[in-house]
């Protein structure tokens, strides 16, 4: 029962928005199944840390969704800056289970428990977000981290993950940070960078908890495998 994770897939299978155009992009899909294949059985968990799929609304999900359906693992999907789709939890999983898709679980103000393993986690939001709206979503999904850790209940330990990156170069969303030191967690996962971005990501140990990128691309379109 391994666990794995990888965000920012992007899947454009219901909607006209394909990421082959992006440097780097080209022929993804294949690539990435590939690979998930290789690593990942039936009986491991795999977190989404976002952007899962580009649909603008959740019904056109459903090829994007197929298409994860059909790859091995269990699979719980964060929210990203880019999912549109996404809507309350009650609704998402009616039409999860309605459509047959019973590899697919939200993880949202919820935990995942993997054996003695909690994994938690939210969309976090931009540290550099200084208006009034901002330090408002920012508060908020403090408030969902800590909810979704707290649902942890007395698992052993706690692996967090996000789609934005809590921590930056010099810089950091602090509030989302101290919650992660408030629960004694150790391990971050986070996506949403790409490209040339992926260079300044914050990688490794920093003030005891270790954080690694997630996105599709920086991992070369490979899910990482955490345990």
């Amino acid at each position: 029962m391994a666990i794995f994770a990888i965000g920012d897939m992007h899947l454009s299978l219901g909607t006209d928005k394909p990421m082959d155009v992006f440097p780097g992009w080209e022929g993804y899909l294949p690539r990435l199944e590939a690979n998930w294949r290789k690593l990942i059985g039936p009986d491991d968990t795999v977190i989404l840390a976002g952007d899962t799929s580009w649909a603008m609304n959740l019904n056109d999900t459903k090829a994007d969704f197929a298409f994860i359906q059909s790859l091995p693992g269990q699979k719980w999907l964060l929210k990203g800056n880019h999912d549109y789709w996404w809507t309350t939890t009650r609704k998402m999983e009616t039409f999860l289970a309605a459509n047959g898709f019973d590899t697919l679980h939200i993880l949202h103000n919820n935990a995942c428990i993997v054996d003695d393993t909690a994994l938690c986690g939210t969309r976090g939001w931009p540290f550099d977000d200084l208006a009034a709206q901002g330090e408002k979503l920012m508060a908020r999904e403090a408030g969902r981290l800590r909810m979704s850790l707290q649902a942890a209940g007395n698992a052993a330990q706690r692996i967090a993950f996000l789609h934005y990156p809590p921590i930056y170069p010099g810089a950091a969303a602090q509030e989302l940070v101290d919650v992660l030191h408030d629960f004694g967690v150790t391990e971050c996962y986070y996506g949403h960078l790409h490209g040339k971005s992926i260079r300044y990501a914050t990688q490794g140990e920093r003030d005891g908890i270790t954080y690694r990128l997630i996105s599709a691309d920086g991992l070369a379109f490979c899910p990482y495998k955490i345990r």
